[in-house]
C-alpha cells in the first residue's frame, strides 16, 4: 500500500518498489519545493532541485540542478536506486490550513490573529 506522509515529504525516504514504483516517486519529486537526493545505482548522490522529467521517452529521465546551481544534470531512471526528500520543504506551513490554524490558535491565545492577513507568510 502507498504511504505517502500528508504533510510534507521533508525528510522522507520512499522504498521504491511494486507499491510505490519509481515514477511516482520522480513526480513527487518534481512537485517537491526543496532539494532531493538522488542515489545512483553506482552509488554517487546528487543533491538538488529537480526541475523537469520525462517518463514517457524512450530513455525516461530526470533533469535536476545541483545544490551549488550546476546543470542541467539529466539522471536516467535505469540509473536510479533511491530518492530521499533530504532538503527543506520551502513551502512547508504555507497552505490554507495552516494559515487558518494559526490564526485560530493566536486567538485562543489572545493575539486575535489580525498580525497575518496573508495566508502565504509564516
Amino acid at each position: 500500500m502507498l504511504k505517502v506522509p500528508e504533510d510534507s515529504l521533508e525528510g522522507w525516504a520512499p522504498a521504491i518498489g511494486p507499491d510505490l514504483p519509481l515514477a511516482t516517486v520522480v513526480d513527487l519529486a518534481f512537485d517537491y519545493r526543496g532539494n532531493i537526493t538522488v542515489v545512483k545505482a553506482d552509488g554517487a548522490e546528487i543533491v538538488g532541485y529537480v526541475f523537469n522529467r520525462d517518463a514517457r521517452g524512450t530513455e525516461p529521465r530526470l533533469q535536476m540542478f545541483d545544490e551549488e546551481g550546476n546543470g542541467p544534470i539529466a539522471i536516467p531512471y535505469a540509473q536510479i536506486r533511491a530518492i530521499r526528500f533530504s532538503g527543506r520543504d520551502t513551502a512547508a506551513g504555507t497552505s490554507w490550513k495552516a494559515w487558518v490554524d494559526r490564526r485560530e490558535a493566536a486567538k485562543r491565545a489572545g493575539g486575535g490573529g489580525a498580525s497575518d492577513p496573508d495566508p502565504h507568510r509564516r
